[in-house]
């Protein structure tokens, strides 16, 4: 299926691994133009150069998008390299679980206002696109309580009342907003590979109540953020799609 993204443009805020890279990737393979950015330089210029090797434009910065001037000036930088955005992607989490003053601060700081700043960043460009989307990465943790009851989880959950607040205002304005909700995603030098060595009991314990059995993969989450991303889901906005295999129980 032909998703429609040739030529579009698009930003993944920490596109350099996990499920940003993916998202990245997916997108570039689609045939999408894609500006990333990441803490890592290397791993940034790394990223570029692997999308730019799919046939397609690619651009990237190394930043913490808890600064929120560096966030804009990449925000600006890759709309001048791309030609403009069509796509944001707002994924970074400071993974910051706790119900500690540090654990509220930095999730505070980097999941909702990196998400905050960039929409603002980014708006000027969406508004003058004719297939604006704007996709915010949360949590199952934002939508039900789990061991992640805290910071994490209560910034999630914001997220997800953020993006469904700004799918209404910007509806009239042809933008369209979703939250995406993965479940436990494992990869390489992800948070469950972290706990799955420091912490094995937490990891067996969570694994047992997956459903499917396993672990979600970043290539999977990624999937779902690129077809709600996509034109051809025009109709779609103010939803927030959950990809966990079943692992939630609400209805």
């Amino acid at each position: 299926m032909d998703l429609k993204l040739g030529g579009l443009r698009a930003l993944v805020t920490g596109g350099t691994k996990g499920i940003g890279r993916a998202i990245a990737g997916q997108l570039a393979s689609e045939g999408c133009n894609v500006s990333v950015c990441g803490r890592d330089s290397a791993a940034v210029d790394n990223t570029v150069a692997a999308l730019a090797a799919l046939g397609v434009k690619s651009f990237g910065q190394a930043l913490d998008v808890a600064d929120a001037a560096a966030l804009k000036a990449w925000v600006a930088a890759s709309a001048a390299s791309l030609g403009g955005i069509d796509i944001l992607v707002c994924n970074v989490s400071a993974l910051a679980v706790g119900d500690t003053p540090e654990s509220w601060e930095k999730s505070y700081r980097t999941d909702m206002m990196h998400t905050v700043n960039a929409v603002a960043a980014a708006m000027a460009y969406l508004e003058k696109s004719k297939a604006a989307s704007i996709a915010v990465v949360s949590s199952v943790s934002g939508f039900e309580i789990d061991f992640a009851a805290g910071s994490y989880g209560a910034t999630k959950a914001a997220l997800i009342h953020y993006a469904k607040g700004l799918s209404q205002q910007l509806a009239p304005k042809g933008i369209r907003v979703n939250a995406v909700s993965p479940g436990n995603t494992y990869f390489d030098g992800g948070i469950w590979q972290s706990i799955e060595k420091g912490q094995p009991d937490l990891f067996k314990s969570t694994l047992a109540v997956n459903p499917s059995g396993r672990f979600g993969t970043a290539e999977e989450v990624a999937f779902g953020v690129v077809m709600i991303s996509s034109p051809l889901a025009s109709r779609i906005s103010g939803t927030n799609l959950v990809i966990d295999g079943a692992l939630t129980r609400a209805v």
